[in-house]
């Protein structure tokens, strides 16, 4: 039981993972972005391709880049948010998607590229934190309201189903006898009772 349930676990999670990375995908390509890299000399073109198709899903050098790559990881933020509705499972599905690209980017570009990653490791660490901060924060904020929300809506529908149930309480005008229901004769005394519902809720109250 505990294998099958951590094995559905792991497909759902690696199926939101796909369809992160689908979109992320998607919307680069569809805006043609591409973050400028300044190689080392001697690095391969085929470590280039590699090391740049990671750096366009994380990496940004400019103030409309900073926000279009902000735009689009917000955006697939949302998917476990609205999945899971409990925000340590969506900050840590969020997080294993960003996790992703930042790791492989920063190992093949200290790898391939030493010379260009020791001079920008410090500004690209510190950009990469802080879109994780600013991940965390949202899953965690916009999770928790949903909370609320969905406990405000719960609790008035709870309240309409309380009041919807104290319509339908009568009562005998002859016995006295109380019914969670509005039927035609009094069970105690055979008295015939009246349909008319505000009738019967005043009878109640009485």
């Amino acid at each position: 039981m505990e294998k099958n349930r951590f094995f559905q676990i792991f497909k759902k999670k690696l199926v939101i993972f796909l369809i992160q990375i689908v979109i992320l995908s998607s919307i680069i390509y569809s805006f043609d972005y591409k973050f400028n890299i300044n190689f080392d000399i001697d690095i391969s073109k085929e470590h280039k391709k590699i090391i740049q198709f990671l750096a366009n899903y994380i990496m940004f050098d400019n103030l409309y880049n900073l926000s279009f790559i902000y735009s689009i990881w917000i955006i697939i933020s949302l998917i476990p948010i609205f999945i899971f509705s409990n925000y340590k499972k969506a900050y840590s599905m969020n997080l294993t998607t960003y996790f992703f690209p930042n790791f492989f980017f920063y190992v093949f570009l200290s790898r391939y590229s030493p010379e260009y990653f020791d001079s920008n490791f410090p500004s690209h660490l510190f950009n990469t934190i802080i879109l994780g901060i600013l991940i965390v924060s949202i899953s965690i904020g916009i999770s928790l309201a949903l909370k609320v929300i969905i406990k405000t809506k719960a609790v008035v529908q709870y309240e309409d189903l309380q009041l919807i149930a104290s319509k339908c309480i009568s009562k005998c005008p002859k016995c006295g006898t109380e019914f969670n229901s509005i039927p035609q004769f009094c069970y105690n005394c055979n008295t015939k009772l009246t349909m008319n519902t505000e009738d019967n809720v005043e009878n109640a109250k009485l």
